[in-house]
């Protein structure tokens, strides 16, 4: 079952490595989570020397609030948590009541998150979404996947979902790329995809520019790939997230801190407790507030109807037997009478009593 198969929107916390290698810090995440009403609280698992050699340059938005004299293999060094630290951080989270995911960035990180902490589902960073050993085996954990496809184009996310599709089928045949292929266009296992991956539209820099995030992809993929579609969200601030929503996110993720001026290369683009509290406030209001595809009124309307609609009204003393005309009939509130739409058919019909100023007009 996929994420997106939940009641309402799945909120993500995004902890990650906010943390600052901290396992006091990372509780607090937990806490800080589940106060703000997060679904989830994420975090990431790596083994350092196994995602970056020492020769791997930093990003700019790392350098940028990292510095430079640090490396990112010995950054990466520093915000690793060990399997300890996971497993008190998956405990605490049963203890909250919160979900505990962490991305997985190695096959052995991924192991121990689904076996030996029971993780329900695999969160698959953009940063591998061509990490094909990864993908299989994610899907031949035969968990539910939710696929970051942050600097990601449309063939690289259906060449992704041809490996999970493969993984899903259990086939025992040697990977490679033709039988990725073959699996994606298989019926059969596309369905597997479609009960278990969700794909996150996401752009990849701390923080995103506003111009580049581009919302509307989110309705090419859900088109192109008939996958649940949510939004990993970068930039500063709530309102993409919750516009997210609006169009359509099953999913939602977003960064959060403890207080952005901490060190690290993280905190700067992430929300702080408050915020994150009211990022998940307004995307439950927005939840209800897209309720009925229906168009009629609501039953709060129905009360006011009568009082913000007018009907035909006698502008003047009407006589018996005299005609009504532009001069004597006029429209006002209440809506209790003859409704304004049959104006033209009252014109020249005939008082069959007489009305005073502002009297409702009837048969």
């Amino acid at each position: 079952m996929s994420a997106a198969n939940t009641l309402g929107t799945y909120v993500i916390a995004e902890a990650g490595v906010n943390h600052n290698g901290s396992l006091d810090t990372a509780l607090r995440l937990v806490d800080v989570a589940c106060a703000a009403g997060a679904d989830a609280v994420k975090f990431q698992s790596f083994h350092a020397t196994k995602l970056a050699s020492p020769s791997a340059p930093k990003a700019a938005y790392q350098i940028g609030t990292a510095g430079i004299a640090e490396s990112q293999l010995d950054m990466l060094r520093r915000l690793e948590l060990s399997e300890v630290d996971q497993r008190k951080l998956s405990e605490h989270c049963q203890s909250r009541g919160i979900e505990f995911l962490s991305s997985a960035f190695d096959v052995d990180s991924l192991e121990f998150l689904v076996r030996d902490l029971g993780m329900r589902c695999i969160k698959v960073p953009s940063g591998e979404i061509t990490n094909a050993p990864l993908l299989l085996r994610a899907a031949k954990l035969n968990k539910p996947v939710i696929l970051s496809t942050g600097m990601s184009t449309v063939a690289d996310i259906g060449s992704a979902l041809g490996v999970l599709a493969f993984g899903y089928a259990a086939e025992s045949r040697s990977p490679s790329i033709a039988a990725f292929e073959e699996a994606y266009r298989n019926p059969a296992t596309r369905a597997a995809l479609g009960a278990n991956v969700t794909l996150l539209h996401c752009t990849t820099e701390y923080p995103a520019p506003f111009h580049e995030v581009n919302l509307r992809a989110m309705e090419t993929m859900r088109e192109l790939f008939s996958l649940p579609v949510g939004c990993s969200d970068h930039t500063t601030g709530i309102a993409v997230p919750i516009a997210a929503v609006a169009l359509g996110a099953c999913v939602i993720e977003k960064h959060f801190t403890l207080d952005r001026n901490l060190p690290g290369p993280d905190h700067q683009a992430s929300l702080e407790p408050k915020e994150l509290e009211a990022m998940i406030s307004a995307i439950r209001e927005i939840e209800a507030a897209l309720g009925s595809a229906n168009k009629q009124p609501t039953a709060s309307e129905m009360k006011n109807l009568p009082i913000a609609r007018c009907s035909l009204v006698a502008a003047r003393d009407i006589e018996a037997g005299e005609k009504f005309s532009e001069d004597n009939l006029t429209i006002k509130r209440p809506g209790t009478g003859i409704s304004p739409l049959h104006y033209w058919e009252w014109l020249g019909k005939v008082a069959s009593r007489r009305f005073s100023r502002d009297d409702t007009i009837a048969p």
